[in-house]
């Protein structure tokens, strides 16, 4: 069994749970991904099988990826990647759906966050700011960072101003509350990162188990 699947964010809706509580959920689009290649511990010195997503154009596709993508003969693909497998035989062309998982799971979702552009302390770290009164002259500055004559220099993770937003992230620990497989949706309870039609990596969490 396949580790986890590829995903597309499509944004965030309630649904109703039977006590009749409004619960917050993630939408995300999970199409069946194509195993492209599978590896072994003999071969390739550990398992893990190679899921191809979001099919395009091949003209939009290298010509190394259009080889790739022949040997499983079910298109091109924007999205490739590996997930490690515990058990069971794999083929290449094999399609791999939501049924992995079931309503009750836990999962970690991994994507790309909204990248932010530049931004101040205030807003990149939570900084409290100085006081706002006429005439203070420091509101949202970052103030002392500690580099005098010693050590003559900024300790490296110093919270500074910066770009913000546009990194890996992971959620742990999200549960499945739907799987809708008519409609390859996968519902999840909280927040994934990244934005609309965003992809993300799902997986079975690490950390907890329904």
């Amino acid at each position: 069994m396949s580790n986890g699947i590829i995903g597309k964010k499509l944004g965030m809706t309630q649904v109703f749970a039977e006590d009749g509580a409004a619960v917050g959920v993630t939408a995300v689009e999970v199409e069946p991904s194509v195993i492209l290649q599978v590896k072994t511990k003999e071969k390739d010195g550990y398992d893990s099988v190679q899921l191809g997503y979001s099919r395009v154009k091949q003209k939009n596709v290298t010509k190394p990826l259009q080889g790739h993508f022949k040997k499983a003969d079910k298109g091109n693909f924007r999205v490739v990647r590996e997930f490690s497998v515990k058990s069971g035989s794999f083929e290449v062309g094999q399609e791999i759906a939501a049924d992995i998982f079931k309503a009750g799971d836990f999962v970690d979702v991994a994507g790309t966050s909204k990248g932010k552009g530049f931004a101040g302390v205030v807003k990149r770290h939570g900084f409290g700011g100085g006081r706002a009164t006429h005439g203070s002259m420091f509101h949202r500055a970052p103030g002392s960072i500690g580099a005098s004559a010693d050590p003559s220099r900024v300790f490296k993770g110093t919270k500074l101003p910066g770009h913000m937003g546009n990194e890996r992230k992971t959620i742990q620990n999200l549960q499945v509350w739907q799987i809708r497989p008519e409609m390859n949706l996968l519902l999840l309870k909280g927040s994934v990162p990244g934005s609309k039609n965003g992809f993300v990596l799902i997986k079975k969490a690490k950390k907890k188990s329904a």
